[in-house]
């Protein structure tokens, strides 16, 4: 243990000081030139962020964070944040179903999709906890900044940030009359507006009013119908007024609404298929597996849809004293999601499989926070509450055609052709009963309710030793109650059931020998805690309490060069498995250890950090498909992970028309102890998680005088393969199939080049989104793999080609 600690440390050191290196070797590029021009001598923008709490200069913050400002998400046509997390090297983000969004920060995830896991990765919108999942990614309106915190901020930002927060700050009201408005045009019937006013009202209140429209026809089509599987159809507005009461008190109150209603994300089958009415073979030879970006589309699925609702309303008061501030924030969420989604890919009857989920939301939130400064000391002290009521319901569709290839596949049925519903469709049709248990819908679903109180007392301070040193000490006391149900009722197909009333009616069971209660079970939700509660309500409460630290030390060793070194824990509660009666899962900690520097030099124009850092991830939670009977069933999954890594990034101002930026992360991601569900131990193995990803921006401006400016802008991000684990194939993550690269290398290239009026009152801009014209298998649905030898994939979107269109005053 005391070797591995060695070399660790010796890792870490190697790590950090390479990242010095790089930063020091840039200063040779950065070099002014004799003879510069009066141009060319510009400064860095200064960049305020309020990661700790805080206002302050970025880079006096001793965190490891990026900031991605409005000038970029303009750059990459961004939405919402799926469209940034490949230009922000460790996040991220899969937004291919905006209900049901995941989170990766530093190589932690929450692989889940039910109300009773919490996410490790914090959302939050003006200091407010976005809260879980489906209620989480929401287009972007009016957004000044986003501030991605790259490790736990148990302490800062509190429950759910074991892995980091993402900060998204929005614009405030202005004392200025302005509005805007900007339209694109794009490939694939692509139409997106949005616009913005703000209204002042006298000299200490002004409104700011948002919309956003988006439409767009899809890039995929299906082969048999034509029909679009893959269209955007949303909206969003955002209300916000501020106001002045005396000199002290400021109060800003925003309301936000989105309604969100298309099409599910696309599903395309990548097994071959033998002739109608024939189905795959079992077990399915992965190797013959098709190539999704090159195979037609042909799907069935019924009742296709995303759609989702959602209101928030967001009360911030401020009230200075002669001692500091005190700020109240009050917050409410609600919303209404649902996601159905063909899990075969395929448009026979006697395959199909689509899985739905349902979410209803509401949540509450409540924040006391004061906040000073004095000679030696800064401090943040609150208190907090959050309350949340949420409803899921898990559904798994079929058609008694596709259960009864399940039923034969699986051996289950007595009869000569090992079929149920077909053989005894067949009898009776041989005796001219005009009877038929064949084309019935076949449903069967699991019903979640959760109510979550959680509170919270924190405390961070910053001790200015001397006019160089600083030590930060934080602590945060959380307390989660959490009372959760289940409940799981047989099977639902109403068609059937009154066939096979008749037919008990008409004696036919007596006829065939088997009985009624042979046609009534179920395939989907099987393990034993649900065999035995099958109608049966099931409830459990529990609680869990964290205490959260946070160490820090930074020294100034000039005023534009500062080194620190960190301690920090992050915590995310204990909860439930949603699709498991009566199974409850422990806290996570991660236990995060990191140093590093903060470097601007002026007189070069260029800003750079670096940090290298270590953590312990213990207790990790996750939902899992266990693909060991039969029939798939989804199980908790507990390990421990560690990982050390390197984060770094760099501004050049090299001219004051040329911009250039880079950002780059390394990480080596293991398990220190875990055991699959199948049985495969994987201690020591990697986690899957890509050792490089990094990211480059240029940006040019032309001056044009009285004729405007343009400005081109040109993003890069590239993302290292999956690391592969004995595991990973189980679960379809990489290796499967040479024909899907699941788990390949990726990379995106965005440009954008856009003129400006010279009074900044209009814009046109042409853009391309994913010049390389890639494509990537981002995801299988393997539930269908097993039992029906089905497995349908998701595939990123093609290159896209737009125009823009702006107005302002």
């Amino acid at each position: 243990m005391k070797v591995r600690k060695h070399l660790l440390g010796l890792r870490v050191r190697q790590a950090l000081f390479g990242g010095i290196v790089a930063g020091a070797a840039s200063l040779a590029l950065a070099a002014p030139q004799e003879g510069a021009s009066a141009a060319d001598v510009v400064a860095l923008d200064r960049i305020t962020v309020t990661a700790q709490s805080r206002e302050q200069e970025l880079q006096d913050v001793p965190i490891a964070l990026q900031v991605v400002g409005a000038q970029m998400l303009d750059d990459v046509v961004a939405e919402d944040l799926s469209g940034v997390d490949m230009f922000v090297p460790g996040l991220v983000v899969n937004g291919q179903q905006p209900t049901q969004p995941s989170f990766q920060l530093r190589g932690i995830s929450t692989d889940d999709f039910g109300i009773g896991t919490d996410p490790a990765v914090g959302v939050y919108v003006d200091g407010v906890y976005a809260g879980r999942g489906g209620g989480v990614l929401l287009p972007f309106t009016d957004v000044e900044r986003i501030e991605v915190l790259k490790g736990p901020q148990g302490t800062l930002f509190g429950r759910n940030t074991a892995a980091g927060a993402v900060s998204i700050i929005t614009n405030r009201p202005g004392a200025e009359a302005e509005g805007r408005a900007r339209v694109r045009f794009a490939e694939h019937g692509k139409q997106y507006l949005d616009a913005m006013a703000n209204i002042p009202v006298g000299e200490e209140s002004a409104f700011r009013l948002n919309g956003v429209f988006n439409q767009a026809d899809g890039w995929i089509q299906d082969a048999n119908t034509g029909e679009d599987l893959a269209p955007e159809d949303n909206w969003a507005t955002r209300a916000a007024f501020s106001t002045r009461f005396g000199d002290n008190t400021t109060a800003w109150i925003t309301w936000d609404h989105e309604d969100l209603d298309q099409l599910g994300q696309a599903t395309i089958g990548v097994v071959p298929l033998p002739a109608a009415p024939g189905v795959p073979a079992l077990p399915l030879d992965e190797t013959t597996y098709l190539d999704p970006r090159r195979t037609p589309a042909a799907v069935d699925v019924d009742g296709n849809e995303e759609a989702r609702r959602f209101d928030g309303v967001t009360l911030i008061v401020d009230h200075a004293f002669e001692w500091g501030n005190l700020t109240s924030t009050t917050a409410w969420h609600d919303y209404d999601a649902i996601n159905r989604v063909e899990e075969d890919g395929t448009d026979r009857r006697n395959l199909y499989v689509d899985s739905v989920n349902t979410e209803s939301n509401s949540n509450f939130y409540q924040e006391f926070k004061f906040a000073g400064s004095g000679e030696r000391f800064d401090w943040v002290a609150g208190a907090s509450y959050f309350h949340e009521k949420a409803d899921q319901t898990s559904q798994v569709n079929a058609h008694t055609d596709s259960v009864d290839t399940i039923v034969r596949n699986m051996g289950l049925a007595p009869t000569p052709d090992g079929t149920l519903f077909g053989f005894t469709s067949q009898v009776m049709q041989m005796y001219g009963i005009p009877l038929t248990l064949m084309g019935e819908p076949w449903n069967e679903q699991f019903v979640n309710t959760l109510d979550t109180t959680a509170y919270a007392l924190y405390g961070d301070v910053i001790w200015r030793v001397n006019e160089r040193f600083n030590l930060t000490f934080g602590l945060r006391y959380t307390r989660d109650e959490k009372d959760f149900t289940w409940f799981n009722d047989q099977r639902y197909a109403p068609g059937l059931d009154a066939t096979l009333d008749q037919m008990e009616a008409m004696g036919i069971f007596d006829m065939l020998g088997i009985p009624k209660e042979a046609y009534i079970f179920d395939i989907a939700f099987i393990d034993p805690p649900a065999m035995m509660n099958k109608g049966v309500k099931n409830g459990d409460s529990n609680s869990w309490d964290d205490i959260s630290p946070r160490f820090v030390a930074d020294y100034h060793f000039t005023d534009d060069l500062m080194g620190f070194a960190s301690a920090a824990k992050g915590y995310k509660a204990g909860g439930f498995n949603a699709l498991q009666i009566g199974s409850q899962f422990d806290n996570e900690d991660v236990w995060n250890y990191e140093a590093g520097i903060k470097h601007v030099l002026p007189a070069y124009r260029l800003r750079y950090d670096a940090s290298a850092y270590y953590y312990t991830y213990d207790n990790r939670q996750a939902i899992r498909l266990d693909t060991t009977p039969a029939i798939p069933r989804y199980v908790v999954d507990t390990s421990d992970l560690e990982a050390w890594g390197v984060d770094f990034n760099a501004a050049w101002q090299a001219t004051a028309a040329l911009a250039l930026d880079f950002n780059a992360a390394y990480i080596d991601s293991t398990y220190r102890q875990y055991v699959t569900p199948e049985g495969i131990d994987v201690s020591g193995q990697a986690t899957g998680i890509p050792y490089w990803s990094f990211a480059a921006g240029a940006a040019y401006v032309w001056d044009l005088q009285e004729r405007g400016s343009v400005r081109a802008a040109l993003r890069y991000g590239y993302r290292g393969e999956t690391r592969c684990s004995d595991e990973s194939q189980t679960q379809g993550t990489c290796g499967v199939s040479p024909a899907l690269r699941l788990g390949e290398s990726r990379e995106l290239a965005n440009l954008r080049v856009g003129w400006t009026s010279a009074d900044n009152r209009y814009g046109v801009a042409v853009y391309g989104e994913n010049l390389l014209d890639n494509q990537y298998v981002t995801g299988l649905g393997t539930y269908g793999k097993t039992v029906l030898g089905t497995v349908g994939a998701r595939v990123s979107p093609p290159r896209v080609w737009g125009v823009e269109f702006s107005a302002g005053f």
